[in-house]
């Protein structure tokens, strides 16, 4: 029976049943991908993570080691073979979201940003295949689920895919403005098997790969004064993911306290 509510009289919609969707989630093992999970965990959600390394059992949510997959992204057999165990876990039933969250950005021997003048071959080819080819494979290879589930898929860039930052190395960002790129065709590609694809660029986010000089960059730069919070980054992926973000496909949304202004 339709409720409706007692003021208007309008028909209300019934609150969605979060237990029966499932988030697969790269990079879900510290920061932005740690906190996404718990949301979505807490939301009811199934998730399923992926990472480079084991289930960490310190990790609270119920039934993390059945649903944690080990890959190394940046090996493409691996992956292959990754999403072979991921279309066995999902089982045929649809996929509701995938993040793509994982990424890397080499640095120097004494810590320091790499340029385009002495990043090596080897750390371009690294970074493009995590940051850039996994996402690509990822949404390609689970196609089908997505399409059953309507799918959101969710590309992880950075500020720094848009500007020269002091930190993030070359390939670094050059691999996030591809996958901004990416994330606009993938849209267009995608959109007419109902599945939507969208771009988070997160600015200074108070995780463990924060470079010395961010507290002055902080000040210098971001209009409100501090660094942005994992569970900021984790609200607006879980928006996106669901019906609030319902006609939202091929954006990229700045999360970064305005420093992109």
């Amino acid at each position: 029976m339709d409720q409706v509510c007692p003021i208007t009289g309008a028909r209300l919609e019934p609150v969605p049943d979060d237990s029966d969707r499932t988030l697969i989630i790269t990079g879900a093992s510290r920061g932005i991908g740690h906190a996404t999970v718990k949301h979505f965990h807490n939301a009811g959600w199934r998730v399923i993570t992926i990472s480079r390394q084991t289930f960490d059992k310190a990790c609270p949510w119920e039934h993390g080691s059945d649903n944690h997959v080990e890959i190394d992204l940046s090996d493409l057999v691996a992956l292959a073979e990754g999403l072979a165990t991921l279309r066995r876990k999902l089982a045929g039933r649809p996929l509701t979201a995938l993040v793509n969250n994982a990424g890397i950005s080499p640095k120097g021997k004494d810590g320091g940003r790499l340029s385009t003048l002495n990043t090596s071959l080897t750390q371009w080819q690294e970074v493009m295949t995590i940051n850039f080819y996994a996402p690509l494979l990822l949404a390609r290879g689970l196609m089908e689920e997505l399409r059953t589930g309507h799918g959101s898929i969710i590309n992880v860039t950075s500020i720094a895919g848009g500007r020269v930052h002091p930190f993030a190395g070359a390939a670094y960002a050059t691999s996030k403005a591809a996958l901004a790129a990416l994330t606009r065709e993938m849209a267009n590609d995608l959109g007419p098997y109902g599945i939507r694809v969208n771009a988070i660029a997160p600015g200074e986010i108070d995780t463990a790969i924060l470079s010395p000089g961010t507290a002055e960059l902080v000040e210098r730069e971001i209009p409100m004064r501090r660094l942005g919070e994992p569970a900021e980054v984790a609200s607006v992926i879980y928006a996106l993911a669901t019906e609030v973000g319902s006609y939202v496909s091929g954006a990229e949304i700045h999360i970064n306290g305005g420093q992109h202004v």
